[in-house]
């Protein structure tokens, strides 16, 4: 059986105006938390096809939480991200998601409107 196109979303929210170095780091503690809980064949075949990772913006946080929502209902891996408020944003702040990895269309069909960050 072959494996689809899979991929790995991460949202980042727009509001926040985080630093460049503060919105990488949000990222990838998204990315991370996610494959972390992702199945090791999906991961084995991403990794296979180049790990691909978009990036993407929401609004703010009740649209940073609503797509969570819709991604964990779709039954896709998510990762919701919660600083613990040591730099430049507040703590309890919710400031990423990452959906996948997993098939890119089941993804697009939650994600795919959104605007690259």
């Amino acid at each position: 059986m072959k494996m689809p196109s899979l991929k790995q979303v991460i949202l980042l929210r727009q509001d926040l105006k985080l630093p460049l170095g503060k919105a990488a780091a949000q990222a990838a503690h998204a990315s991370v938390d996610a494959v972390l809980k992702s199945d090791k064949k999906i991961l084995n075949a991403w990794r296979d096809q180049g790990m691909a990772k978009i990036v993407v913006k929401v609004k703010d946080e009740k649209e940073l939480i609503y797509y969570f929502q819709q991604a964990k209902e779709g039954g896709l891996i998510v990762s919701l991200i919660t600083d613990a408020g040591r730099t430049v944003v507040a703590p309890g702040t919710k400031t990423a998601v990452a959906i996948g990895p997993d098939d890119e269309q089941k993804i697009d069909a939650v994600t795919g409107k959104l605007s690259l960050y």
